[in-house]
């Protein structure tokens, strides 16, 4: 089975939109740090997608510990600490995936040669096994929910898809 961890923007920006279970479809099965979880489910509940993100992680979200807390706090010096916990779980699962959108962990888990994949290319992927018809509305639909997304990705992707 692929390990696929995720932060907690994608989870959040495809609960805005309605496309949380893409992920299912995706993967089956999707990890999260418990600083992932506390963020989303805990600290956020009340906010849109807290209730169908907790569903969720009583179905096929796993919610995981992270063990080398030195790594978690090594990290927390130039990433929060929801992208440390992404980042040191991807490590020691040895992830396939990891699902982050800020630059600075992205660098970062590239640096040290982790796979990721953002909001966007989520959008594209289930574009692609058509499991949603019109990526660039759901693009914009993401961007009136208050999701950022640089108007350069947004070009890229348009071109992309074409």
């Amino acid at each position: 089975m692929t390990a696929v961890i995720s932060n907690a923007s994608p989870l959040i920006g495809l609960c805005k939109i309605d496309l949380l279970y893409v992920l299912k479809e995706l993967w089956r099965e999707v990890t999260i740090p418990e600083a992932v979880y506390r963020e989303v489910v805990v600290d956020g509940k009340g906010k849109p997608g807290s209730n169908v993100i907790e569903s969720a992680c009583k179905d096929w979200i796993k919610v995981v510990a992270v063990k080398n807390r030195h790594e978690v706090e090594a990290l927390q010096t130039i990433l929060d600490k929801g992208e440390s916990e992404v980042i040191a779980l991807g490590q020691e699962l040895k992830a396939d995936l990891l699902l982050l959108d800020n630059k600075e962990p992205r660098l970062f888990a590239k640096g040290i040669d982790l796979d990721m994949i953002g909001t966007v290319g989520i959008i594209r992927m289930a574009w692609e096994r058509e499991l949603i018809e019109d990526p660039v509305k759901q693009i914009h639909h993401l961007r009136l929910n208050g999701f950022w997304i640089h108007d350069e990705v947004v070009e890229q992707f348009k071109k992309g898809i074409k």
